[in-house]
Formats: C-alpha cells, sequence, structure tokens
C-alpha cells in the first residue's frame, strides 16, 4: 500500500516536525499541499521533493483573512483532498499569575482556532473522498503542568476538537488521529530548553522522522481499522 493518487494538506510545513511529514508523505507519492508561514522555507522542501504535484501556500494561520484565502485557494487548487494533518504549533512558558493575554490569545489562535477553522472548510471534501485528518497534538494535551498552562491548555482543546470530530465523521467513513508527542528535537523544542535554562540535547530526544514514520504506518492502515490515540515520548528519559 502507497499513498499515490492522494492529495495531503500539511500545515507547519516549514520545518521540524511538518517538513519531515512532508518528505515521508513525497516518498509515498503523495501530492501535497504545504501550509507555513516562511515562504522560502516552503519552496526550499518542494525542490526537495522533486514532485510537480506540489503546492506551497504562504500563511500566517494566526490571521483569519490569510486563513480563509488559503483554504478558498485549496478549494480551487485540488479537485479532492484525502489526508488532512495538522502539524503546526506554537508554544509559551510562564506562571499564570504573569503570562500575558496575548500570549494566551496566541497559544489558542494557533494550537486551536486555525485547524478547527481549516478542518470546518476542508471537511466537505474529506468526506466525500472517506478521508483521513491527524491532528499533532502533544503530551501536554493529557497531562498540564507548571510554567506550561497556556500551551497545555490549548492542547486539552485540541484533544477534544478531534474528540468530537472523530465522533461526527466516523460515519462517513472520515479516519481521526490524535498523536500525543513528548519532547521532539525540533526549532520550537530548542527555544524551550532555552526558555527553561536547560542543555538542548536533540539526540535525547524523539526525532521528526520517528514521528513522520508513525503517522505514515497508520495512514496506511487498512480501512478494517483505525488508529484513535497514539502516545510518543523519548526513550531515554534526560528531561
Amino acid at each position: 500500500m502507497d499513498l499515490r493518487h492522494q492529495v495531503a494538506i500539511l500545515t507547519g510545513a516549514s520545518g521540524g516536525i511538518g517538513q519531515a511529514l512532508a518528505l515521508a508523505l513525497g516518498q509515498q507519492g503523495a501530492a501535497l499541499a504545504l501550509i507555513g508561514r516562511d515562504k522560502r522555507k516552503l519552496d526550499s522542501l518542494a525542490a526537495k521533493l522533486q514532485n510537480g504535484a506540489t503546492r506551497c501556500y504562504s500563511t500566517d494561520l494566526g490571521d483569519d483573512q490569510e486563513l480563509e484565502a488559503t483554504a478558498n485557494a485549496l478549494g480551487k487548487d485540488w479537485a479532492s483532498v484525502d489526508i488532512l494533518i495538522h502539524a503546526a504549533g506554537v508554544t509559551t512558558l510562564g506562571p499564570v499569575e504573569s503570562s500575558r493575554k496575548e500570549d494566551l490569545d496566541a497559544n489558542y489562535r494557533i494550537n486551536v482556532r486555525a485547524p478547527y477553522l481549516l478542518t470546518q472548510a476542508l471537511l466537505p471534501a474529506l468526506k466525500k473522498n472517506k478521508g483521513q485528518i491527524v491532528f499533532i497534538n502533544s503530551t501536554a494535551g493529557l497531562q498540564a503542568r507548571g510554567e506550561l498552562t497556556q500551551y497545555a491548555a490549548s492542547k486539552h482543546a485540541l484533544k477534544a476538537v478531534a474528540d468530537g470530530l472523530r465522533d461526527e465523521v466516523n460515519q462517513s467513513g472520515v479516519r481521526v488521529l490524535n498523536l500525543f508527542l513528548g519532547r521532539t528535537a525540533t526549532p520550537m523544542q530548542a527555544l524551550t530548553c532555552r526558555q527553561e535554562g536547560r542543555q538542548y540535547r536533540p539526540e535525547l530526544l524523539i526525532q521528526p522522522e520517528d514521528v513522520a514514520s508513525v503517522v505514515v504506518n497508520a495512514l496506511l492502515l487498512p480501512r478494517t481499522a483505525e488508529v484513535t490515540e497514539i502516545r510518543m515520548r523519548p526513550l531515554a528519559k534526560s528531561y
């Protein structure tokens, strides 16, 4: 089995997990719609894929106008949609007592509102093709801890979005996966470690390619089953 003749839409494709997912999906033969903020990185990734069906969409998912324009462009550019993967995300650190409301709003807009609205816009096409939706979540979406409350709250909300959506669309043949990741070797994790005053040691963390492998395996699962949740964490418990 492979993903040839399928169209995959991927957010957060500018780097980290999103880039690894794009490369893995491209190897499976999927046509790709890559969404990210950095056009230069998107174009560079598209060149690596060497896939004439790949298209890039430079988008700030926190901007409603840009998000709506991208959703409209996707509808015009692609006759059908088979896979939607939400890999974009932001995080901020800080105690509830002193955290800025702007940081709370940013976590909500990128981590919850954007995937909700993009899914809503693409759901008719996904239902028509009995498609698949993947939410790249965090273990913070299962258990919150101090200094990460704003991020954890958004990831708890994202879990609710995925669970409620699954209950609505399973009858249409759409599969929904929630993937809860521990610390992963990404630029966002490097920033988090600096904010925590920790040394960033990517070799001790989940690798983006590990995540991509798990996602592709779930997408290729025969239609007799559905993987609803996966929890991954680094083998070395260094953090």
